[in-house]
């Protein structure tokens, strides 16, 4: 804004001379006085004011993986699936109308060391498994719980999966875009001798492996440099068995933060909204499973995202899934005078933290 200008008032004060007459004196001479020219006003200088110049804003860092050849960081990813059957009411003495629940949680913890990186950006990624925890249990009764860093768990097959590698290739966004190498990893497992054994096997395949290093998929790279209140989407499907699937269009929210540890650390949240369902062929014949369609859904899909845009690197990813269908079957004279009500629930966990 330009200050308030203060004027100044001038007063002219007029000197009035006297006159007296001297009667038959002799006459005086008068001395006559130089004149003085009267002050001439030197009019106000009025500061103009100075046009402030806005310096050019600069564009954001993309939000984008940047990857350096012989790179290495470690990081932890946990993934976490749980099940549950909940019958109520009268229902028939018989296994199949059983309330229970499943729960399985992998703990793994690898390093990335970058080998090559292409044109365009993306990497070869060498993945080294450095530590393994594996849970299982049934309606609260474990059926494996295993840890490496127990001394005692070396002797379990579990542990055959430890220092085993594979190579990946990775693009900017995040997703995996080829699966290399696991072959070596394969071999040096052997044949697996227990339905414990087979574990090892699964966690190296594709289908696990895109899971634990590709669920997170950032914006394309021509539209990555984001502000606050911007946001970007993707779409994940998940398989729930006889349940069926459910696919979500993922939105990841751009939002400020202000971390005194690291200033370039930007935060996203994501929501979710149901993704456009494929139509069904009417020749298609109507299975059991299609009587989900029947059952009432309800859940909730969140995660939130801490990225370091100046280091190009996830500090830490989660998101969580639950899911319910309820079904109200009406009273049925061979099985049930009353109406029973089925629930059924489903709970998906990732989580991806940088450790070093």
């Amino acid at each position: 804004m330009t200050p308030a200008r203060t004027f100044g008032h001038l007063s002219c004060i007029v000197a009035c001379l006297f006159l007296l007459a001297a009667g038959c004196a002799p006459a005086e001479k008068v001395a006559v006085k130089p004149q003085v020219e009267p002050q001439k006003q030197i009019p106000e200088v009025v500061p103009q004011a100075v046009p402030q110049v806005t310096p050019k804003e600069l564009p954001p860092p993309p939000l984008a993986l940047k990857f350096t050849p012989q790179d290495s960081a470690t990081y932890k990813v946990i993934t976490e699936a749980q099940q549950s059957v909940e019958w109520k009411g009268t229902v028939p003495a018989e296994p199949a109308y059983t309330s229970g629940s499943r729960l399985d949680r992998i703990e793994i913890t690898f390093t990335q060391q970058i080998q090559s990186i292409d044109d365009l950006g993306n990497a070869v990624a060498k993945i080294t498994i450095e530590g393994l925890k594996y849970h299982s249990e049934t309606t609260d009764k474990p059926l494996i719980d295993f840890n490496s860093t127990d001394p005692n768990s070396r002797r379990s097959p579990l542990a055959r999966i430890l220092g085993q590698s594979y190579t990946i290739e990775i693009s900017t966004t995040g997703e995996v875009t080829k699966i290399i190498d696991t072959q070596q990893a394969y071999d040096a497992l052997g044949p697996p001798s227990s339905p414990e054994g087979r574990i090892p096997f699964a966690i190296i395949e594709p289908a696990a492996i895109k899971e634990r290093h590709g669920t997170l998929v950032l914006p394309q790279p021509d539209k990555n440099r984001l502000r606050a209140g911007d946001n970007w989407s993707s779409t994940k499907t998940f398989s729930f068995g006889p349940m069926g699937s459910s696919s979500y269009e993922k939105i990841y929210t751009l939002k400020e933060i202000k971390d005194v540890n690291n200033p370039n650390s930007v935060v996203a949240v994501m929501s979710t909204i149901p993704a456009p369902e494929m139509p069904k062929d009417p020749n298609t014949k109507q299975t059991e499973f299609d009587l989900l369609d029947t059952f009432d859904n309800t859940g909730t899909y969140t995660g939130w995202l801490k990225f370091d845009s100046a280091a190009g690197k996830v500090e830490k990813y989660s998101e969580k899934l639950e899911s319910t269908w309820s079904v109200v079957i009406p009273p049925d004279k061979e099985m049930a005078e009353e109406p029973v009500v089925l629930i059924m629930g489903a709970v998906r966990l990732y989580d991806l933290e940088k450790i070093d």
